[in-house]
This record gives structure tokens, C-alpha cells and sequence, in this order.
């Protein structure tokens, strides 16, 4: 191998190496727009935390609120209703695990897990069926008193936990806390 030959391997490893990095940087440049369209536009971004005005709610009576897009229910129970919904067994709930993201872990669906306050008078929940993403209808809906689906026959009781049909798990709890008496944030 003379001196001349060892050179054009060099050259020839340069050309290589310098038409794959122009290929990778035209690749990355090509897919970097399709990533980027993935993310959250502005004004979801903005709307990531929402304040709401519980004011003018009455016993027994909800909201219905858009967060991120979604429907928000936000429901002041009724006695009755919490105690229908504190009288359900754990146990015989087809999920059993409270789906708060106020709470850390697999807490159980336990009313006191659901609901937003120690006297249960408050729940909010995200009101997409867990099913399909259909929106339930409320106010003492389907077979347990809560929320129902007409679409595919989803019942909910009145704490938003999965009682009888395809749902496989409870309406989620979202980020949600008390600002002050009458105030809520969400996110």
C-alpha cells in the first residue's frame, strides 16, 4: 500500500462520515417540526390552571366547567347523596382504586378518597366516560344516582365511581384544591 492510497481511505472515511452527519441533520431538521406539533399549543398552555367560583352553586346542583379541553364536573352533593355514596363497599366496586390525582399512590375509592373536602359535600371530577370519551349526563343519571353514558350504558354512583357497565375505571379526580371558602383551582 503506497503513501497515495493510504490518503484516499482517509479522504474516503471523510466522505463518508460527512454524508452521514448532513443526513442525520437533514433527518432531525425533517422531524423536528412533526415532534414540536405534538406539544400543547399556547392557549392550552395558558388554560393549564383555571380558577372557578363556587359562589353560586346550590346543594345538590353542578357545573360543568372546560379544563384543558375537557369537561370538569363540580357537583355540591346533597346528605344524601354522600351517604349513598359512603355506604358502598369497596370491595364490590369493579375499580377499586380512588383515581385521585390528589393523592399519592393506589388509595382506595373510598367516598372521603373522592371527594374534595372532609365533609364530602364538594366532588370534581373530569366528566369523560373512562369507556369511550363520551361526556356522562348528571344530575342523579343512571342506576346508582350519579352520572350515566348513554352511549354504551356506563353507570356511575355519586361519588363518580364505575358501578355497572364497559367503563373500566372511575371518573379521575383532577388537581384540585380550595383557594379560599368559595374558590377552587384546578391544576
Amino acid at each position: 500500500m503506497s503513501h497515495a492510497d493510504d490518503h484516499e481511505g482517509t479522504r474516503r472515511d471523510f466522505l463518508y462520515y460527512a454524508t452521514a452527519g448532513a443526513g442525520a441533520v437533514t433527518a432531525g431538521a425533517a422531524i423536528w417540526p412533526l415532534v414540536n406539533q405534538m406539544n400543547p399549543s399556547a392557549d392550552v398552555q395558558a388554560l393549564s390552571s383555571i380558577y372557578v367560583d363556587l359562589s353560586g352553586v346550590e346543594t345538590g346542583t353542578q357545573i360543568t366547567v372546560k379544563f384543558l379541553g375537557k369537561p370538569v364536573f363540580i357537583r355540591r352533593r346533597t346528605e344524601a347523596e354522600i351517604e349513598a355514596a359512603r355506604e358502598v363497599d369497596v370491595s364490590a366496586l369493579p375499580d377499586p382504586n380512588a383515581e385521585n390525582a390528589n393523592i399519592s399512590g393506589e388509595a382506595p375509592a373510598t367516598d372521603e378518597n373522592r371527594a374534595l373536602d372532609e365533609t364530602g359535600e364538594w366532588l370534581v371530577m373530569m366528566g369523560v366516560c373512562t369507556h369511550l370519551g363520551c361526556v356522562p349526563l348528571g344530575d342523579g343519571a343512571g342506576d346508582f344516582g350519579g352520572w350515566f353514558c348513554p352511549c354504551h350504558g356506563s353507570h356511575y354512583d355519586t361519588a363518580g365511581r364505575i358501578r355497572k357497565g364497559p367503563a373500566p375505571r372511575n371518573l379521575p379526580i383532577p388537581v384540585v384544591e380550595f383557594t379560599d371558602e368559595t374558590t377552587i383551582r384546578l391544576g
